[in-house]
């Protein structure tokens, strides 16, 4: 006889009603002898596989019991037999992730601790709806997959089983025998802790952190992020700051919860973006490479040390944006990739399931449960981690089948074109729940092309995204900014351009990691020029970038005027800030923000035309520009002047919208700054004369 449980083992293993009473069943291989307890009951061999079973005599259902297992080198065990409880997931959980509906999925598949019965254990539930069998292993059962074959939930693909004793920090991962027999051990896609890489166990974790951010929670569900300030300090986590005291290793989240807020709030951003969180096995990935979708990272703690961080960002008034990647996952054996032994979240055709660029696999975006998984996952950072909002990475790589594919290696939708239609829908739905349900929040977009409608509601056609990348304004305007001055005036209209579509689309202006790494240099190390010339050069990008229409984004590192390019595997260069030009860089940074902050018309209307008025948008010989920001019914505009070449332009005449006194916000040639402190003596005076420029 061999032990065949399939699909069902709590059909033959657990309490059974039998003629004369209750029979119970165990698979315990390798035991020398099986006890049911309290009756006592010796169990036998039926098997030499394992099975043990016994017969309680006059016994009636339902049976509390135990299974006492002595084993040949004299260890005996006394467990609870996980074969004799109800499947944790009903009727109702089943229907909703079979429709991919089940916004709450993550509370049900993954590892969940918990008490039935009254008896404390880990519920494990995982979709493999392709699998012929399933078995939980971990620390609690020397990952023996004989011990814990999981029972199939019918149709629904999802198999279920509640372990008895099993508590938070226990090791696991899933036994999967796929339908050619081959025994593959993967990953819990659903885990809320993972070892540290690159080791690759899924970790039972139960969250016990108390927030105390309810006031953020209020204030944000109130705001609308389109009409507000909103300047985004973008930090990946590793190598924002090191201990050089403790082998130079990154921060931990509780240790980043103390500097980080600090420094953020003193610099006067109103968010910090972090690259990827989660779980990812490759450090040079940037987290960019995701396999733990549900798991913050262990490298820096655990998820309630990654609670803590935001928890104590919001309670100084910072918000927490995460960096999203539902574009790809990579092909690690032990994760997502052919989960059970089919291509089950990525398209079997590599014309569409490989991404040539990444070498990495592509969502199924047009399966109910991969959309589903995907949905429920940025829905549980905004429930469960209080995130702030997401920034969707690589969407342009997700709504063209032909993106970075040469002609024969894509297959057209049904119309014909290159447009992945369900890409699109998922996108569309996405920001619908997301926006639906969590109110003030923030969804951006990074998105390369012309692709119309990004951050346009749904029900206008647009996918519904609240921001998008201007990946034009940065890649013109570090065009610009790297030409000699000499050389600027015959590039002038390359920095007026962005206002002919700048209120197409809700744009965040971003001088993100990718502008500072691969060769491309340092933004400070772009500039031309002398060393005067190039930091006097970096404040104008950083003066005419916050004065531009659009929300703000600055990797870390810009504020300091960093002279190499970012290293990930490093610490941003703090020393820097011991020299007056760096220090300068970064008191511009933040009375930027307290500028931006503190005035309505860098904001309110910044996506809408009558918040913009050009003064002088054609000064090629003197490479001058002129602009006015104005509010909602706001008599005081603010108004821009940017001289970006080397000579100082005396008695330059500029026609301002109001006559009488205006006050000098901010000169970024300040010797404050680092400046020669040519400047305005704190305003000037507008005359009540017509002005038409030249």
């Amino acid at each position: 006889m061999t032990v065949d449980l399939g699909a069902n083992p709590h059909g033959v293993l657990g309490a059974h009603a039998a003629e004369d009473g209750v029979v119970v069943r165990a698979l315990r291989p390798e035991a020398q002898a099986v006890r049911v307890q309290p009756a006592g009951i010796e169990a036998e061999l039926k098997d030499p596989a394992g099975l043990w079973e016994a017969l309680l005599p006059k016994a009636r259902l339902p049976l509390e019991y135990e299974l006492e297992v002595e084993y040949p080198d004299g260890n005996t065990f006394t467990v609870r037999d996980p074969y004799s409880f109800l499947p944790t997931l009903g009727e109702l959980d089943l229907h909703l992730a079979m429709e991919g509906r089940h916004e709450h999925l993550y509370e049900r598949l993954g590892a969940h601790v918990r008490e039935l019965d009254g008896v404390l254990g880990t519920a494990f539930a995982v979709w493999a709806p392709n699998a012929r069998s399933v078995s939980v292993v971990g620390d609690f059962n020397s990952w023996d997959g004989r011990l814990h074959p999981m029972r199939s939930l019918g149709t629904s693909g999802i198999w279920e089983l509640f372990v008895p004793g099993v508590d938070q920090g226990t090791k696991y991962k899933f036994e999967i025998r796929t339908q050619n027999g081959r025994l593959r051990l993967k990953a819990d896609p659903v885990a809320f802790h993972t070892e540290v890489p690159p080791a690759n166990a899924s970790v039972v974790w139960d969250a016990k952190h108390v927030w105390r951010d309810e006031e953020w929670l209020e204030r944000r569900a109130a705001s609308d992020p389109l009409r507000g300030p909103l300047s985004i300090y973008e930090v990946h986590l590793g190598s924002w700051r090191r201990n050089p005291l403790d082998g130079n290793r990154p921060l931990s989240y509780r240790e980043l919860a103390d500097e980080l807020a600090d420094y953020v709030s003193d610099l006067g951003f109103t968010h910090v973006e972090l690259l990827p969180v989660m779980e990812h096995p490759f450090s040079g990935s940037w987290g960019y490479q995701v396999t733990g979708y549900y798991a913050p990272t262990s490298r820096f703690g655990t998820p309630d040390d990654f609670r803590d961080l935001v928890d104590r960002l919001h309670q100084r008034g910072i918000g927490v944006i995460l960096d999203w990647v539902p574009a790809h996952f990579p092909r690690d054996d032990w994760a997502l990739a052919t989960f059970d032994g089919t291509h089950l979240y990525e398209h079997a055709d590599p014309r569409r399931g490989a991404h040539p660029d990444w070498g990495t696999l592509v969502f199924n975006l047009g399966r109910t449960e991969v959309r589903n998984f995907l949905l429920a996952n940025a829905l549980y950072w905004l429930r469960e981690h209080h995130a702030d909002g997401i920034r969707v990475d690589a969407v342009a790589s997700m709504l063209y089948l032909d993106y970075s594919r040469k002609a024969g290696e894509w297959v057209p939708n049904m119309f014909g074109g290159n447009e992945d239609l369900d890409s699109v829908s998922f996108l569309k739905e996405l920001n619908e729940v997301l926006h639906g349900r969590q109110a003030g929040i923030v969804s951006a977009a990074e998105e390369s092309t012309a692709w119309p409608g990004v951050s346009r509601p749904t029900y206008l056609g647009g996918l519904g995204f609240g921001f998008k990348w201007n990946m034009g304004w940065m890649h013109d305007t570090l065009l610009y900014f790297q030409k000699d001055p000499v050389y600027r005036r015959y590039h002038h209209h390359t920095l007026t351009f962005s206002l002919m579509y700048a209120f197409s689309e809700n744009f965040v202006l971003p001088l993100s990691h990718d502008e500072v790494v691969h060769g491309k240099r340092s933004l400070l190390d772009k500039m031309p020029g002398d060393r005067w010339q190039k930091f006097a050069n970096l404040r104008s990008l950083y003066a005419y970038m916050w004065a531009h229409p659009g929300k703000k984004l600055l990797f870390m590192g810009g504020e300091l005027g960093e002279w190499e390019e970012w290293n990930a595997e490093g610490s941003l260069h703090w020393n820097l800030l011991e020299y007056a030009e760096h220090e300068g860089i970064q008191a511009l940074v933040r009375d930027l923000n307290r500028a931006y902050r503190a005035t309505p018309a860098l904001w309110e209307l910044d996506f809408d035309a009558a918040g913009f008025r050009w003064l002088e948008a054609n000064d090629t010989a003197n490479n001058v520009l002129a602009f006015a920001r104005l509010a909602e019914g706001d008599a005081r505009p603010l108004v821009c002047v940017l001289n970006l070449s080397p000579v100082p332009r005396d008695d330059y005449r500029v026609g301002m919208p109001l006559c009488c006194r205006w006050r000098e916000v901010l000169n970024t040639d300040s010797a404050f700054y680092g400046g020669s402190g040519v400047g305005n003596l704190g305003g000037v005076e507008a005359e009540a004369v017509p002005w038409v420029p030249e």
